[in-house]
């Protein structure tokens, strides 16, 4: 409430996702092999418009001491780096995601929401590039990432191809919202 203010509620249908959230952000290892949390890949948050994926991903980071806290970045911001620096962009996300060596965890917020990109008459699908990158790194690295989307397995598969699916499957824990959750927003 202290952030969101009066109005923010937990919702009785809420609590298990919540649980399960929370348990993979305090590493709490009982709960969470019960809850089937793998400590070792990242969080996709999915579900409809006003779910409340971004609010909890932003609640998250106060539960995390300041040295494991990840950057959260809108996939349209990435989108607009892309058009302001070109192809360092998919850099400044992967290849350059160690801060003296430790690994930088990005929450990409939205997926889907971001369009193909042209940089110098190139067309690039950024997001998919950049989820590509950080997927080399997560087998090598161990680096993590999260990602919050309305979009279905499905639609990921249409916009961004079945090696990017494929690669989301073994990066992430999916949490997922019911279709049928009602947007909380007021």
């Amino acid at each position: 409430m202290e952030v969101y203010g009066n109005h923010f509620k937990i919702v009785e249908e809420d609590k298990f996702l919540l649980c399960r959230i929370i348990c993979y952000f305090l590493q709490d290892e009982k709960p969470s092999e019960k809850l089937n949390i793998n400590f070792q890949k990242g969080i996709l948050i999915t579900g409809p418009v006003g779910s409340g994926k971004t609010s909890i991903m932003h609640l998250m980071r106060f539960f995390l001491p300041a040295q494991n806290r990840y950057n959260i970045k809108s996939c349209r911001d990435v989108s607009f780096d892309f058009i302001k620096d070109g192809y360092e962009t998919i850099h400044k996300y992967s290849r350059h995601s160690f801060n003296n060596h430790n690994p930088v965890t990005w929450c990409f917020d939205d997926l889907g929401t971001e369009n193909n990109l042209k940089y110098f008459g190139n067309e690039c699908n950024v997001m998919a590039e950049v989820l590509l990158s950080r997927y080399d790194l997560f087998v090598s690295r161990k680096l993590l990432t999260h990602l919050t989307t309305n979009l279905s397995a499905s639609e990921i598969e249409e916009q961004y191809g079945n090696r990017v699916r494929s690669r989301l499957r073994e990066m992430f824990n999916l949490i997922a919202f019911d279709k049928q959750t009602k947007d909380k927003r007021k």
